[in-house]
């Protein structure tokens, strides 16, 4: 399955859309997540941001040994896709060390 968190963008042919990081979290937690893109702002920062799903996967991989998706960022905030980015530059790290 292929997961596309966003609040505002067309959702591309073939994807899963979910607009909050809780229901991306609860997708991936399924193991059926193939890849996923990940939009920072999504409209209400209370109910979280594309960071937090990237936060939990990283997480997920240090603790428990989650198998990561392929991962992408869609966001057009360049300060939050940059430290976006460097969270799943952190999960490839973190995995590869465990391999």
């Amino acid at each position: 399955m292929k997961v596309f968190l966003d609040d505002e963008r067309s959702t591309p042919e073939g994807w899963v859309r979910v607009h909050w990081p809780d229901e991306a979290n609860a997708l991936l937690q399924t193991g059926q997540v193939t890849e996923i893109s990940l939009d920072h702002d999504l409209g209400d920062d209370a109910r979280g941001t594309g960071y937090d799903v990237v936060l939990w996967i990283e997480e997920a991989v240090h603790l428990r040994g989650f198998v990561p998706p392929s991962m992408h960022v869609h966001s057009a905030n360049s300060a939050a896709r940059v430290r976006m980015l460097a969270g799943i530059a952190s999960i490839e790290l973190i995995r590869n060390s465990k391999i």
